[in-house]
């Protein structure tokens, strides 16, 4: 079964401005799965459609099983959402913050109470139970909104923009929790800016373009197409740049340079090809992340690559 069936989904609002246009995407049950797109793409529209807080125009869309429109009270507690905005009162304590949002689901609170305990303490916030919101870190607060939207045990957690604004040592804590969640079995639907994460955390992604999935597939295919890549070279001494022709380097400082490779290149080649030179390698990694290379390119082109890749 499905974590989320939607099959061509549309979404114009009143002015006639359509954010979607025909939208087909499945997350399989237990998936981790990517949402990207420029802001304004339709990222937002689609989670707001899942979750009820927007009507769609058209199309059909289907959350374990459960049509959102026939069924929209159980599709909603299968679902936990962590929105990219603060919507919490910063006035009310930590622990009751999770707690009353069980109330929603018609939880009891006895469960509620177990439940909120459990989660704030493997987000490393039960010491904080008592504080009120307002008191919190922004790091906190994120984790806080993790720990809110799991209370109804939800087989599926959308996450948009989770770790917008957290510093990178909490968003790599919360990267091992959300890891460690979806071993579990929990399916995920992740929109993020910070595209290490899809690299680092996600099996699958789709990427929307003007209210359309232009690309959809594993995340290690989609990372393949990338035709070239920056590295960060590290020499025991560099004799001269001008020697490495064809190669365009740049030089960072006295040891380290960074140079451009087509994937039809072979790394093996190019380090002996630096030997020859007189320049022993100490250290040879990509710059940067190949997935926002791939973004970038769809983004600019006029085409797209199509859905099926």
């Amino acid at each position: 079964m499905n974590a989320i069936s939607i099959k061509n989904l549309t979404k114009t609002y009143s002015n006639g401005t359509r954010a979607l246009k025909g939208v087909d995407l499945q997350v399989s049950a237990g998936d981790f799965c990517a949402l990207l797109g420029a802001n304004g793409a339709g990222k937002t529209t689609i989670i707001g459609i899942l979750t009820g807080l927007v009507n769609k125009t058209s199309g059909h869309v289907e959350v374990f099983g459960h049509d959102i429109d026939r069924e929209h009270q159980s599709a909603k507690r299968v679902i936990g959402v962590v929105p990219q905005e603060m919507n919490f009162s910063i006035f009310e304590k930590v622990e009751d913050i999770v707690v009353n949002q069980a109330g929603y689901f018609g939880i009891d609170r006895k469960t509620a109470s177990a439940e909120a305990e459990k989660n704030l303490r493997r987000l490393r916030l039960w010491d904080q139970r008592q504080q009120m919101a307002k008191n919190l870190s922004g790091g906190m607060k994120r984790r806080l909104m993790i720990a809110r939207a799991l209370v109804n045990k939800p087989r599926l957690l959308i996450l948009d923009e989770s770790t917008a604004g957290v510093d990178v040592e909490i968003r790599h804590s919360m990267w091992e929790f959300l890891g460690e969640l979806n071993s579990g079995g929990t399916a995920i639907l992740l929109t993020t800016h910070y595209l290490e994460e899809v690299e680092r955390l996600c099996r699958r992604a789709a990427i929307i373009k003007d209210g359309l999935i232009i690309a959809n597939d594993r995340v290690k295919n989609l990372v393949k197409m990338v035709a070239r890549e920056t590295y960060i070279v590290h020499v025991d001494a560099i004799r001269s740049l001008e020697k490495i022709r064809g190669y365009h380097p740049v030089m960072i400082d006295e040891n380290t340079f960074e140079v451009e490779l087509s994937k039809e290149e072979r790394l093996n080649e190019f380090i002996a090809y630096l030997s020859q030179l007189g320049m022993v390698v100490t250290d040879f990694r990509p710059k940067g992340n190949r997935i926002e290379k791939l973004f970038l390119h769809i983004l600019n082109s006029q085409t797209g690559i199509g859905a099926g890749l």
